[in-house]
């Protein structure tokens, strides 16, 4: 075997199951600095081990294997860490499952849940939380996590480290929350992964409109999540919603890369295999008591999806829908997003006096869709100068420049003789 090819073996191995070795080494040794540090060297063994030795059948049990022994060779020869040693020995035990080398793929635990609610402990920053979940979970390299925030390297690299210093110092533990503590938790892991594809929808600064990047990645933390909870109904409305709203990627920009609007949006080419998927999720994250925000936004995507023609919309289910979300999670945004819905169903000026009732919301304070989406209403009622200004309102506070164009478009046409 050349090294080139072990290279590749070692590659593809640390890509899909990074989180799953990480995850396992954090659970077992309490702490992130080591479990990232052991994770490389085992690497670096691979690279010098494989080329001679072949790929094992069970690489990644390989790499578990070589990781927690340099782990513990690490914290032996450390007199710092001698007593933790042996306290962490005694709890690693009793909480996680041995896994022998000879192990299989489905033979190791997956202990990534685990992880998910430490990166997402309400004790960090909402901006922590995504930075170490993008950094541990997504596989995202500082720099790259740095570009998703769009500051230099080493200040992400400075942030990341002050998060795991508050981990450790804080002790947060390596666990998933109990069944008494999970309704209160999960929302802020969800909450995360959410985030982090609204960003990829639609960046909220720089020349793209779409960070497709960052939209996969959140898809793929949220199947892992589903994986590994696959009763919890939120989980699934999270990535059904994810999954039918993505499907509109390649329609949403034109060759150039300016924004096309879903009026115009060419429906041929959303991606069909997603939209499928997407509406199979909606179905049991909607049946049963007590449903969630994302369940609904699910519903909502689902209907858009389900659309023909623009003009075909369910406007009045859409209308009906965002009742429902209003009265599970009341916000600016959501009645924002109803008041849109609620101009198509009924006609501009209904939807104009609710979007007038939302200016003074603190949550809408600086957020560009505001202004824009009166901006539209006030043209179609054919009140030109008040679109204009509105259309002005919205570009002093648009971040990328996609929507920036459509916006000054939209702003020449009301003005240009």
């Amino acid at each position: 075997m050349n090294e080139q090819r072990a290279a590749r073996s070692v590659e593809a191995v640390f890509r899909e199951d990074r989180g799953r070795l990480l995850a396992l080494l954090a659970a077992r040794f309490g702490d992130l600095d080591l479990a990232e540090e052991t994770a490389s060297e085992a690497i670096e063994a691979a690279l010098q081990r494989w080329p001679v030795d072949g790929v094992p059948d069970k690489p990644l049990a390989w790499l578990l294997t070589t990781a927690r022994r340099k782990a513990i060779d690490r914290i032996r020869r450390d007199r710092a860490y001698a007593e933790r040693l042996a306290i962490l020995q005694v709890e690693s035990d009793r909480a996680a499952p041995v896994v022998p080398a000879e192990a299989g793929f489905d033979d190791i635990p997956d202990e990534r849940l685990q992880l998910f609610f430490t990166c997402c402990h309400p004790a960090l920053s909402a901006e922590a939380q995504t930075a170490l979940t993008l950094r541990f979970l997504a596989g995202l390299t500082t720099p790259e996590v740095a570009r998703a925030f769009l500051v230099p390297t080493a200040t992400m690299a400075q942030r990341i480290v002050r998060a795991k210093r508050k981990i450790r110092g804080a002790r947060i533990p390596f666990r998933v929350p109990g069944p008494d503590e999970l309704p209160a938790r999960l929302p802020g892991v969800l909450r995360v992964v959410y985030l982090v594809f609204t960003e990829g929808y639609a960046a909220s600064s720089g020349a793209d409109l779409l960070r497709p990047d960052l939209a996969d990645e959140a898809i793929r933390l949220a199947r892992i999540l589903h994986r590994l909870l696959p009763r919890e109904r939120e989980v699934t409305g999270l990535l059904a919603l994810l999954l039918l709203t993505d499907a509109r990627r390649a329609a949403r920009i034109d060759a150039a890369g300016g924004q096309v609007l879903l009026e115009d949006q060419d429906r041929a080419l959303w991606d069909v295999d997603r939209i499928a998927e997407g509406r199979r999720l909606v179905v049991p994250a909607l049946n049963g008591p007590g449903v969630g925000p994302y369940a609904v936004q699910a519903a909502i995507a689902a209907l858009h999806d389900e659309a023909t023609a623009f003009e075909t919309t369910d406007w009045p289910q859409i209308v009906a829908l965002y009742d429902v979300l209003l009265q599970i999670e009341p916000s600016p945004l959501v009645a924002l997003n109803r008041a849109v819905a609620l101009a198509m169903r009924d006609g501009p000026e209904a939807g104009l006096v609710v979007l007038d009732e939302l200016t003074g919301a603190d949550e809408l304070r600086g957020y560009h869709l505001l202004p824009a989406a009166r901006a539209d209403l006030l043209r179609r009622l054919g009140r030109s100068r008040e679109a204009a200004a509105a259309y002005r309102a919205a570009l002093d506070l648009v971040g990328n420049e996609p929507e920036r164009a459509t916006l000054a478009r939209r702003l020449r046409e009301l003005t240009d003789p």
